[in-house]
């Protein structure tokens, strides 16, 4: 699916003459010619625009309008203020997950495992538990979404599991821990894809990379508020000088349930739909805006024409949805990629614990890997966006984390802390190429139905990961694990050898998409045009139906 409109040019689906001359009739030629007005005066396209008319459901139908145009300033000026209004939030909505989320890490530097009377097996079992039970809510919220609206699922979602983690204070036993962390699994999975959804509605497929790597990065500074905050929270004890981290939970439960009211009023169904709450009586944009925002995503992305907003899956289209086996390279991906970095994040707090560092300054020492997290975050999408290869970026991602992985395995033992400290730091502060996949998901999906499954799947896919990858670091290999890491090694390098794979098949597809199009008559392009119009952008003309 294109993101940059990169149509094949005229002069690649001509036919020519032994002279060179074009031999196609007219109306070939003016079924290529056609020019949208849009940014910078016009859209060019190969086909008609009544090709992409949206359906008469479609929530923004009365903004559609094929002739309209708008200028280059004008569309910067509505898109920073998308920025502030709409992805500003979704940030915020993301910092809440993530706080709440991770939490468990800062209260594992604790007492939890004491007063719970629990051992590191014990936690690895509540963090699988938790993922299992993550993974198993992705498709249904994600489905359910869909249906009523992720402008009313999503707060639905951050106030009941803030409530849940909130309730993690009063935890009394394995059993008790075990039971909530299954529950705030259940209640936050699907989050993602349900954002990625409402993300979709009012931005292009090339905008969205960069919007995902803020999403992103609201996690990563959760992460470093999380951590100030720890510093604070577990300060507080009770009158016997323990339970310092049910403050924590109680206290960022609370954090997150006012996030998830706010959500509530502010988090509008769609861009035509924004007047109400918090929003104010005249919505966030004229019906001017609201063009601009309906007819260039549209025309960026057809496909999003092709449901209204609060339109549910029927088993058919969600079995179609499914069988698209262009799809699956980023579902493998997503089982392994994550893999080599996730027990050293889950485990950063107790490894440096085990280094003789105390809580408080372990709690401060996590901060430098999420500061350099946001750095190479940014960095590597900006280079993956920039050269186009966002596959290869994620290789290159695979030789950072395996570099580091071997100094890890041949650190001497009796090693000076600081050293294993750096080592772990720059391992779990890499660069993160999450935004670039799951931006890349989006558009290769090619609709809306098959982006709302594919969302769900390839976040089922990382969830698996992280289940396995909560497992590799043992209790009997503490506390240097060095089993483990070699394990991590070995992934990484099959991780690396699937982002060059994956992107040699999507090569290889989008080559031979546009063989099969050059290959057609002016009318059975036509015909072939009248005869898929679910396909949308994945049509055998556009050469980029799969970026990778």
């Amino acid at each position: 699916m294109s993101t940059e409109n990169e149509k094949i040019p005229q002069e690649s689906i001509s036919e020519k003459d032994s002279q060179g001359n074009s031999t196609q009739d007219e109306s070939d030629r003016e079924l290529q010619k056609i020019q949208y007005p849009g940014k910078g005066g016009t859209f060019d396209a190969v086909e008609g625009h009544h090709y992409y008319r949206p359906i008469d459901s479609y929530e923004g139908l009365h903004r559609w309008d094929p002739n309209f145009e708008w200028t280059e300033e004008e569309e910067k000026k509505i898109v920073r203020k998308i920025d502030f209004r709409v992805c500003t939030f979704a940030c915020v909505t993301f910092f809440a997950l993530q706080l709440d989320r991770g939490n468990i890490g800062q209260a594992l530097s604790s007492t939890l495992l004491q007063d719970l009377k629990m051992t590191s097996n014990d936690f690895n079992l509540g963090q699988t538990i938790f993922l299992v039970c993550f993974l198993l809510a992705e498709m249904p919220s994600q489905l359910l979404s869909k249906r009523i609206g992720p402008d009313r699922w999503i707060p639905i979602q951050i106030i009941s599991w803030s409530l849940v983690a909130a309730c993690q204070a009063f935890l009394k036993s394995r059993g008790s821990y075990l039971a909530l962390r299954a529950l705030l699994g259940l209640l936050e999975g699907g989050f993602i894809p349900d954002t990625i959804l409402f993300l979709s509605f009012f931005y292009k497929s090339s905008e969205l990379p960069k919007r995902l790597t803020c999403f992103w990065i609201s996690f990563t500074i959760a992460g470093i508020i999380g951590s100030f905050l720890a510093f604070g929270f577990l300060h507080i004890t009770d009158s016997n000088g323990g339970g310092s981290w049910r403050y924590l939970f109680a206290y960022e439960g609370l954090i997150t349930g006012v996030i998830g009211i706010i959500a509530v009023f502010w988090m509008p169904a769609s861009p035509v739909q924004t007047k109400g709450g918090l929003r104010g009586k005249d919505g966030w944009f004229t019906e001017h805006e609201e063009k601009i925002i309906v007819n260039r995503v549209i025309r960026d992305d057809p496909s999003k024409g092709t449901m209204h907003n609060r339109e549910a899956l029927t088993p058919k289209l969600f079995w179609e949805s499914l069988k698209d086996f262009h799809m699956w390279p980023v579902y493998f991906l997503g089982l392994i990629w994550m893999i080599p970095t996730t027990p050293a994040t889950n485990y950063l707090t107790l490894q440096l614990r085990s280094q003789g560092f105390t809580t408080f300054q372990t709690n401060l020492l996590v901060i430098p890997a999420a500061v350099i997290a946001i750095i190479t975050m940014i960095s590597i999408t900006w280079i993956a966006e920039r050269t186009n290869q966002r596959l290869l970026c994620g290789a290159s991602v695979e030789v950072w984390n395996l570099v580091l992985l071997i100094a890890l395995e041949f650190l001497p033992e009796r090693s000076m802390p600081w050293q294993r400290w750096a080592i772990l730091t720059l391992l779990v502060g890499g660069p993160t190429i999450h935004p670039i996949v799951v931006a890349l998901t989006s558009r290769n999906a090619g609709s809306v139905r098959t982006r709302t499954v594919a969302s769900a799947l390839y976040n089922m896919s990382v969830q698996i990961s992280g289940i396995a990858g909560a497992n590799v670091y043992q209790t009997k290999d503490a506390p240097y694990y060095k089993h483990g890491n070699r394990v991590l090694i070995a992934l990484a390098v099959v991780s690396g050898v699937l982002f060059v794979a994956a992107k040699v098949y999507y090569d290889w597809c989008n080559k031979q998409n546009s063989t099969k199009w050059n290959a057609m008559t002016s009318e059975q392009r036509e015909q072939y045009l009248l005869e898929h119009p679910e396909l949308t952008n994945k049509r055998y003309q556009d050469s980029r139906n799969y970026p990778g």
